[in-house]
Order: C-alpha cells, then sequence, then structure tokens
C-alpha cells in the first residue's frame, strides 16, 4: 500500500488555511494543523469533509522553537518524508493600520518576526523531512507586497521579504529536489482582512475557497516547471507573476 502524502499547514484554524487544508484531507494527505488558539483549530479539525489520511492538530505560536520542534517530529517519524509545508500564518499588525511614518517598530519586528523569520525557521527545522519526501514549500504572500498601499507598509514589506526569501530557496534548495513557490491568494472574507478594515463591510470580498481550484491546480504541476515562481491564486488562467 503506497503512503498517504504528509502536509503542514500554519494558521489552519481558520481563513485560507482552513481551506487549503479541507482540499488536503480530500486529497488523502496526513495532515498537521498548526495554529494558536487549541479551541478553534479543534473545531476546523473536526470539520473537515472527506478526510481520507490522518489529521492531527498542533496549537502554538509558529514563531516559538518548541512548536516547530513537535511539528518536527511529525515530519521525521513519516518514513517517506513530508510532501508540502504552507506556511500561511501571518501578522497583519496594529489597526486601524498606520503609516509608515508613525508605524510602532516593535510591532514591525513583530511582523516580520511572524512574516518573514518564522517561515525560513520552519524551512530549516523540516528540511530534511522536505528533501526525503521531494517535497513543496508554499509561502503565503499578498499583494501588498508590490503595491505600496498606504497603512499597509509594515505588512507589505514584510510579505515582499518574503517572496524573495521563497525565491532564494527555490535556487539554493532545487539541486536537492524541494520546491518553493509564493502566492498571493487576492482579497478574500476573513478576519485578518476585517481587522485591516474595521468597522467596514467586506461582505463584497469571496470567501477563502475561492482559491480551491488553483491549489488543486498547483499542486500536479510539474515542480520545475513552478518552483521559484509567484502566483495569483485569483487570476485566471493561472500565469507566473512579474
Amino acid at each position: 500500500m503506497t503512503a498517504s502524502p504528509g502536509a503542514i499547514v500554519t494558521g489552519a484554524s481558520r481563513g485560507l488555511g482552513a481551506a487549503i487544508s479541507g482540499l488536503l484531507a480530500g486529497e488523502g494527505y496526513d495532515l498537521l494543523l498548526v495554529a494558536r488558539h487549541r479551541a478553534e483549530l479543534e473545531r476546523t479539525r473536526g470539520g473537515l469533509p472527506s478526510a481520507r489520511g490522518t489529521v492531527s492538530a498542533l496549537a502554538g505560536d509558529v514563531s516559538d522553537p518548541a512548536t516547530r520542534h513537535r511539528a518536527g517530529a511529525f515530519a521525521a517519524d513519516r518514513p517517506g518524508g513530508l510532501q508540502l509545508l504552507v506556511n500561511n500564518a501571518s501578522e497583519l499588525g496594529p489597526t486601524p493600520l498606520p503609516p509608515l511614518e508613525r508605524f510602532p517598530l516593535d510591532r514591525l519586528e513583530e511582523i516580520y518576526r511572524i512574516n518573514v523569520v518564522a517561515p525560513v525557521a520552519w524551512v530549516q527545522e523540516l528540511l530534511p523531512s522536505l528533501v526525503r519526501g521531494r517535497g513543496w514549500v508554499v509561502n503565503i504572500s499578498s499583494d501588498a507586497a508590490v503595491g505600496g498601499y498606504p497603512g499597509w507598509g509594515g505588512y507589505g514589506a514584510s510579505k515582499a521579504a518574503l517572496d524573495l526569501v521563497s525565491r532564494t530557496l527555490a535556487h539554493e534548495l532545487e539541486d536537492r529536489g524541494v520546491t518553493v513557490v509564493s502566492v498571493d491568494p487576492g482579497d478574500m472574507r476573513t478576519a485578518m482582512q476585517q481587522a485591516a478594515f474595521p468597522g467596514e463591510d467586506i461582505s463584497d470580498r469571496p470567501v477563502p475557497e475561492i482559491t480551491l481550484p488553483f491549489w488543486a491546480w498547483l499542486l500536479h504541476q510539474e515542480r520545475t516547471a513552478v518552483s521559484g515562481r509567484r502566483f495569483r491564486a485569483q487570476s485566471d488562467p493561472w500565469e507566473v507573476s512579474a
């Protein structure tokens, strides 16, 4: 019997992370879902439809080494290695979104710690398992990385850095069979989007499930054709972003 592929999704308790987890569960992945809040994470785990593999939950902060080590044990126990890491957990920063001229520097450091340093740390922790599994690393970016939108400077700059991290890792790891991409999922009706626009009606944004056709497409592409690329999940047809 062929072993199920293994995947770790951070920020998996709601929004995009929960949507991606549902797709992967239906495709037969053994999943480790990671998020800070245990109760919300367990509700998501219990509500995944049509799970054909195992689904485990790990409550913890992605910037905490102890959380990464526990995830590393999950990956190390898999004879076939780890096939997918989705670095989805992100920090928006203070709201209402302040301009950079007044941005609290301690919060800017926190944004970089979660959005840039933590994804690199997760790759470092899981790299042996990703190499064994000829795995994928998917880093979740944002249109704020290229937009220069007022108020989005802290978050956007961190995602621009993550895009460069993704491209660099793709070049560095290509000889070891690890695929790395970054993905801008587009505007969605999520808790983070609502936090960015406090008191505003964001019901015109699509739900995260609108991106599921993209994920189903991406994960079946030839790795050498996509590694190092940046994609926009809500563009159709899907093409490499400049």
